[in-house]
Order: structure tokens, then C-alpha cells, then sequence
């Protein structure tokens, strides 16, 4: 009993504070390429910027609005933290470093970002707000919408691995990545997940300049912190997806020797805060999507050339069979 909470406090802990420090990250790589210092007065270098924002969420009123659901107002935002805290008991870190090694570790993880959705519809009906009701319909839809593309582009890794298993999909990965001979699949599951986790430039449910905020608007305090918290933690979990699909989870480049001395973990992580690098840069570089752009590249673009992807690897597969 013990040595579970052990490992549950052991992986919650570790991921709470690198959604707190993602935050500072973020504002200081764009400050950067906007040419700016970003927060740089609480502590030094303003390492102590993401624990005085946590402290003043926690300590803010929590406002319920008079007209709102308020059972399943407050329900909502603790539904979505929670889900995206469940769907981590399958990501191997490293090694046999995983929570719960599952064989339908994939199907898993599938099913728990789905029923992400909830949250988000739930938190926009409650409110009882026309804004907030726009912003949930708005990202429910694109979920949806880039949950088939992320799927379909799961299979065909799937297919070249031969297992649900993650630790199994990195082991298959031993002699090449599957980025290289999957490169346009790892393009278009990349443009998927960022549209997936409502991130620039597919962050239309929190539009500011139509939706004042999207589904959250009428959240304060720790029921705003659990959302932003959730939206983080999918952001790291969805590179963490990246990297053991495509990526080579905790394995290095190339087999060579030397570098085998190094931690798995620290190569898994290493390859986390690059793809989590990239989240920030195509955040300060590209203009919002329009929403009829954002489905007609998910629904006309992603999904026929996802199909397309699966059809073309699993015939080279059984060719490449034959041959053999």
C-alpha cells in the first residue's frame, strides 16, 4: 500500500513542478524572441515566478457565478487535472520506469484523452454563459476532429512495431528510429497534437479577440489554476507520446556504445524539452488559424493523408514480408 503511494506521489510530484517551471520556460523563450527580458524579479532570474503565481491562485477568491451549475461547475475543472494525471500511469520514463506497464498501454491513453472532452463541455454548459458555451463547442470540435488524425497516424507505428505496448514500440526502435522512415507521419502527428492540446496556432477555443478567454472565462482561482495545470500536463504528455512513438522513447540516436551510460530518462527527457521547445516556438512565430481552416486541415488534409499513410506502410510491410 505504502510503496503505491510512493510511486503515485513520485510521478505526480515531479510532473507538477515541470508544469510550473513549463510556464516559466514559455514566457522566457518568447520573451526572448520578441526581444525581451520576461519575469526576471522573483527570485533570481525569476525562478520563483512559477510558485508566486501558484501562491496567488491558491489564495484568490473563488468566485461561482449566481446563474451557473454549480455542482458540475466545480466538477469540471477537477475532471480535466484529473484525466490528464491518470494518463501518465503509462508512459515509460525509461526502462521498466513506468507506473503500470500495460499491454494496451496505447488503447489506454486513447481512451483517457478522449474522455478529456468531458471536462471541457461540461466547464462551457455549467457557466451558463453564450461565451463559454462557444469556446466548449469550439474545442470539443477540434478535439474530436484531431483525434481521428492522431489515431489513424498511431496505427501505422502500430504496424511497424507489433505491439500496444509502449516499452515495446521503443524497443522496436533499437536499430532506427521510426521518425526517419516515418518522417511525414511524425509531421502531420506533431501539426495534430498541437491542435490537439488547443495550443497556437490552433487555439481558437480561447480566442481572446472573439471569446474573451473560451470555455474558462467564467473561472477564477484554483478552478482557472486546475485547467491551465491541465492544459500543461497534455502539452508534456502528448511530447512525451511524440517521443516514444516516433522518437526512440529513452534510447539514444545511434547505438553507439559511450552513450549508453547516460540515464534513459535523461535521453527521454531531453527529447521532451525539445519537442516542448518547439510548442513555444511555433507559438511566437505563426497567426491564429481561422476556425474553417482549422477543420479543413483536419478533416480534407490530415485525415486522407493519414489513411493514405496507413494503407502505403502496411502494403510495403507485407511486400517487405514476402520478399523475406
Amino acid at each position: 500500500m505504502f510503496f503505491i503511494i510512493f510511486k503515485i506521489f513520485s510521478l505526480i510530484l515531479p510532473l507538477l513542478i515541470s508544469i510550473a517551471y513549463m510556464t516559466l520556460a514559455e514566457r522566457k523563450v518568447m520573451a526572448s524572441i520578441q526581444r525581451r527580458k520576461g519575469p526576471d524579479i522573483v527570485g533570481v532570474f525569476g525562478l520563483l515566478q512559477p510558485l508566486a503565481d501558484g501562491l496567488k491562485l491558491f489564495v484568490k477568491e473563488t468566485i461561482l457565478p449566481s446563474s451557473a451549475n454549480i455542482n458540475i461547475f466545480i466538477l469540471a475543472p477537477i475532471l480535466t487535472f484529473l484525466l490528464a494525471l491518470l494518463a501518465w500511469c503509462v508512459i515509460p520514463f525509461s526502462e521498466g520506469l513506468v507506473f503500470s506497464d500495460l499491454n494496451v498501454g496505447v488503447l489506454y491513453l486513447l481512451a483517457i484523452s478522449s474522455l478529456g472532452v468531458y471536462g471541457i463541455i461540461i466547464a462551457g454548459w455549467s457557466s451558463n454563459s453564450k461565451y463559454a458555451f462557444l469556446g466548449a463547442l469550439r474545442s470539443t470540435a477540434q478535439m474530436i476532429s484531431y483525434e481521428v488524425s492522431i489515431g489513424l497516424i498511431i496505427i501505422t507505428v502500430l504496424l511497424c512495431a507489433g505491439s500496444l505496448n509502449f516499452s515495446e514500440i521503443v524497443l522496436a526502435q533499437q536499430n532506427i528510429w521510426f521518425v526517419i522512415p516515418l518522417f511525414p507521419a511524425t509531421v502531420m502527428f506533431y501539426i495534430s497534437i498541437l491542435a490537439e492540446t488547443n495550443r497556437a496556432p490552433f487555439d481558437l477555443p480561447e480566442a481572446e479577440a472573439e471569446l474573451v478567454a473560451g470555455y474558462n472565462v467564467e473561472y477564477s482561482a484554483m478552478g482557472f489554476a486546475l485547467f491551465f495545470l491541465g492544459e500543461y500536463a497534455n502539452m508534456i504528455l502528448m511530447s512525451g507520446l511524440t517521443v516514444l512513438l516516433f522518437f526512440g522513447g529513452w534510447l539514444p540516436l545511434f547505438p553507439i556504445t559511450f552513450l549508453f551510460w547516460i540515464p534513459g530518462s535523461i535521453w527521454f527527457s531531453l527529447k521532451l524539452t525539445l519537442l516542448l521547445f518547439g510548442f513555444i516556438w511555433v507559438r511566437s512565430s505563426f497567426p491564429r488559424y481561422r476556425y474553417d481552416q482549422l477543420m479543413r486541415l483536419g478533416w480534407k488534409i490530415l485525415l486522407p493523408l493519414s489513411l493514405s499513410y496507413i494503407f502505403l506502410i502496411s502494403s510495403s510491410l507485407i511486400i517487405f514480408d514476402w520478399l523475406t
